[in-house]
């Protein structure tokens, strides 16, 4: 299921990140990598914002259904 689609608190492993190379790019400095786990903080008005790789990091929805957990 996409990123966008967790609720507040859970964790999970990513399984894939999708979207055009440049975006996958962008999505794996921020610390989005395939096997890594990513926490939701909150979601808010089409805003997410997660903890992945000790850092916490705010993503839009449209980015977060590029990552597939």
């Amino acid at each position: 299921m996409p990123l966008s689609m967790m609720r507040e608190g859970e964790k999970s492993r990513i399984k894939k990140v999708g979207g055009k190379e440049e975006t996958r790019r962008f999505l794996e400095t921020l610390g989005f990598v395939v096997g890594g786990f990513v926490t939701v903080v909150s979601a808010m008005e089409g805003n997410i914002i997660v903890n992945v790789k000790d850092s916490r990091v705010a993503i839009g929805r449209n980015m977060a259904n590029k990552i597939i957990v």
